[in-house]
């Protein structure tokens, strides 16, 4: 069991991180702003699904063979920057009407932006060497079973970035319903949140281990 004092300080820790806007923050925000509070409630929900994933993979060591290959490495990486890209150029090309409303413009659903999001964050090497660098720190063989403190770790880590992207998601769905009103958003709102995409697609492409 992990002890109060080692856990109390891995919550702070991680608030700090979950709070401060990343990759993860623009996807969910990008999301929420165009299509709509439960879109990007959607892609939050599918972004913890993909940090669960990245925790399983630190806990039985797929993590650990990623940070061990360059080779390996660049190919999830390309990979993840191949689909941020191809779901931009998606967004760019998608046809938006010009008239105000306040439903959601953007041809995406709740259930596909929630499947997009989990293929978004697996694909990232960098989030799974984070969880591989990041949980261990905290563990202690001496408080019992490793792989239960990593597991324990992990969901908290899901639990509170998933409170954070929620906040984020309520706060943006709720400007976008006022923006969704306005003609010149409506037009180029596709083209705003694919260069977001493509964004952080090249970020990705470009960062090394």
């Amino acid at each position: 069991m992990i002890d109060w004092a080692t856990l109390i300080t891995y919550v702070a820790i991680v608030l700090g991180f979950v709070f401060i806007p990343g990759p993860a923050t623009l996807l969910t925000v990008a999301r929420a702003t165009t299509s709509g509070t439960r879109v990007g409630v959607a892609t939050g929900a599918g972004i913890a699904a993909g940090d669960v994933i990245h925790t399983a993979m630190a806990i039985i060591g797929i993590s650990a063979l990623i940070a061990a290959s360059a080779t390996l490495f660049s190919i999830v990486k390309y990979l993840g920057a191949a689909y941020l890209v191809y779901l931009g150029i998606q967004a760019i090309l998608a046809k938006t009407t010009s008239q105000p409303t306040t439903a959601g413009a953007l041809p995406v659903t709740a259930q596909k932006a929630f499947r997009q999001a989990i293929l978004a964050e697996v694909l990232n090497p960098k989030t799974a060497l984070f969880f591989l660098a990041f949980l261990p720190q905290f563990v202690h063989p001496e408080n019992g079973s490793v792989s239960l403190q990593l597991t324990t770790l992990g969901i908290i880590f899901v639990l509170l970035g998933l409170v954070s992207t929620l906040v984020f998601a309520i706060g943006a769905g709720g400007l976008g319903k006022f923006l969704r009103r306005n003609p010149a958003v409506l037009k180029w709102q596709g083209k705003v949140v694919g260069g977001i995409y493509c964004a952080l697609g090249v970020r990705l492409a470009l960062q090394e281990r």
